[in-house]
């Protein structure tokens, strides 16, 4: 089994990515600017000709399906209207293809990607107003709405809810022998539940599913500015984004430290988000439903089945135990969303 890489060999590894890139040039430092909880590693290289790069180093997953988000992620980010011109990093070209590097050797294989600097404005506070609540209901609603736009041209994409608990459904009983039955039991009420409200009937745009305080910036009117942080991308419908902007609207604020408790998706914050999101940009009844459900999907795809790659071990093991002891055996009892088809008039 492949184990981490040290910052040393993180080291060797970028400047033989580089050097595949372009061996005219030269990387004179590297600095990590990892968040130091997933097991992705991003990287700031000041170069010998004082210009600065972003490099993001994984090796969790494949190499494929790496390639893939990215080319998709940086389609995007060409495509998108011209209010979102620099609302995305671009990965650097070599030619007409953007560059990747795989770096195999006796202890790791490794995926490398460069970026240009993305433009930070005005981070939001740790803690919205409940006018900053609204314009970010606003300014989701107008983003999702232009990726409706652009979702066509983007390259096709392979993932899908349906195929990554049914993935989970097959490895748990090895991977959760103890806590088979309780897994088993929410994934089919996923499939079922997601059957019964047609969730491939939703139209599908690309989301980034982890929104936080630390990965977006407005600029001085509250308008999203930039957004960066990739790890959670994919193809999928505009409700796999609402868990995580719950979070960010909560009363609670950002915090470092964390648990997936449902809670956030009842509080009177996240309907006033979700109020000003749909004066803009309406959601169907079907689309509410299903926000209960993508919080199951949360909890069985990204913490039990992926969690130990996205997270570093001990956050792993304690999200895990959060989600099996408490937030899986209360989920049907605590997270209702009539409130929210109330407040939405639906």
């Amino acid at each position: 089994m492949a184990r981490t890489p040290t910052m040393h060999n993180y080291e060797n590894i970028l400047r033989y990515a580089w050097r595949a890139y372009d061996h005219t040039r030269s990387i004179r430092s590297v600095e990590d600017i990892s968040a130091q909880v997933s097991t992705n590693h991003v990287f700031k290289l000041l170069m010998t000709d004082g210009n600065v790069l972003i490099a993001k180093v994984t090796y969790f997953g494949s190499f494929e399906g790496f390639a893939e988000d990215h080319t998709i992620i940086n389609v995007l980010a060409n495509n998108l209207p011209v209010r979102y011109a620099n609302f995305l990093s671009r990965g650097l070209m070599k030619g007409n293809q953007l560059f990747f590097h795989r770096h195999i050797d006796a202890e790791q294989d490794a995926w490398i990607i460069f970026y240009r600097p993305i433009q930070i404005q005005e981070n939001p506070p740790r803690r919205l107003t409940e006018e900053q609540v609204r314009q970010l209901g606003r300014e989701m609603a107008y983003f999702h709405r232009d990726c409706t736009l652009v979702s066509n041209t983007l390259p096709r994409s392979d993932r899908d809810m349906t195929s990554d608990v049914n993935a989970l459904l097959q490895s748990a009983r090895t991977d959760f022998p103890d806590d088979y039955e309780l897994i088993a039991k929410h994934c089919r009420l996923f499939l079922e539940n997601t059957f019964r409200i047609n969730v491939h009937g939703f139209q599908k745009i690309p989301v980034f599913v982890d929104w936080n305080i630390g990965n977006f910036s407005v600029d001085q009117n509250g308008r999203l500015a930039s957004r960066w942080d990739y790890d959670w991308f994919r193809v999928s419908t505009r409700v796999a984004d609402f868990y995580f902007l719950s979070r960010v609207v909560s009363d609670a604020g950002d915090r470092t430290a964390f648990t997936y408790e449902a809670d956030r998706l009842t509080e009177p914050r996240f309907l006033l988000f979700l109020q000003a999101y749909h004066a803009i940009f309406p959601l169907t009844r079907p689309e509410v439903l299903f926000i209960k459900e993508a919080y199951r999907f949360f909890l069985l795809n990204y913490v039990l089945r992926l969690g130990q790659y996205f997270f570093r071990p001990s956050f792993a093991r304690k999200l895990s135990a959060d989600v099996l002891t408490t937030h899986l055996p209360t989920l049907d009892e605590k997270l209702s969303t009539d409130k929210i088809l109330r407040a939405l008039n639906l």
